[in-house]
């Protein structure tokens, strides 16, 4: 399982040599290796993200077209160009496209939607909000990340194997505005919005009807 990445847009964008050379040829390089060496089956974590934008009518399987904004999603989907065509009858090759992940973890990241949201009305009443607050984004709980590794990890390789996958729940496509909603319900008070950056142009709902028909549910 490829972890190894330079993982959100801001940094991306600073340092887009490393961006290219880590996520998506260090990992490609990786995948070369992983299949010399023997090994059976390969996960490269990818992203929703890859989408960009979409019309608010539209859902966006792993057949939509993508259209990345940014480094990030443009490395992994080069990493997801190269790598998909190492599949073979040895060599097991599986492409999880998460939602953005949301969730506690020893190394806490605070840059992600719902975790920022939460330490700022947690910590100062105050509930930070991209702009413009309509764009759309199916999340994904560390949890629900961790099963759905371990899901793909005991798959038979012929339901999987050279595949592209949504990882997700349906359940889970909100908008930004939704979420403040959602705060503000749990909050049980008058949290103060506070909006910032510029328009975020990322929006997309995402299916998640392939991988829930091969079993996988979230949890959370």
């Amino acid at each position: 399982i490829d972890l190894a990445a330079i993982s959100n847009d801001p940094s991306g964008e600073k340092y887009a040599n490393e961006t290219f050379e880590i996520n998506h040829l260090a990992r490609f390089n990786n995948a070369k290796l992983a299949k010399s060496n023997g090994l059976k089956k390969y996960i490269i974590p990818s992203s929703c993200s890859n989408y960009g934008k979409i019309r608010n009518d539209e859902i966006a399987d792993e057949t939509f077209k993508t259209n990345p904004l940014a480094n990030y999603s443009a490395a992994n989907i080069k990493a997801e160009n190269d790598i998909l065509p190492l599949a073979d009858e040895k060599f097991c090759v599986i492409i999880l496209r998460q939602g953005t992940v949301y969730g506690f973890s020893p190394k806490m990241r605070f840059d992600l939607a719902i975790n920022a949201m939460t330490y700022g009305a947690w910590k100062n009443g105050v509930l930070p909000l991209m702009r413009p607050g309509t764009q759309r984004r199916p999340f994904l709980h560390i949890k629900d990340v961790l099963s759905v590794m371990h899901f793909m990890l005991n798959q038979d390789a012929k339901y999987v194997n050279g595949q592209i996958f949504n990882a997700g729940g349906h359940n889970n496509n909100y908008s930004i505005s939704d979420l403040a909603k959602i705060f503000k319900k749990s909050f049980k008070n008058d949290l103060e919005i506070e909006w910032y950056g510029s328009a975020d142009d990322r929006s997309y709902f995402v299916s998640f009807d392939k991988i829930k028909k091969l079993g996988f549910i979230n949890e959370y």
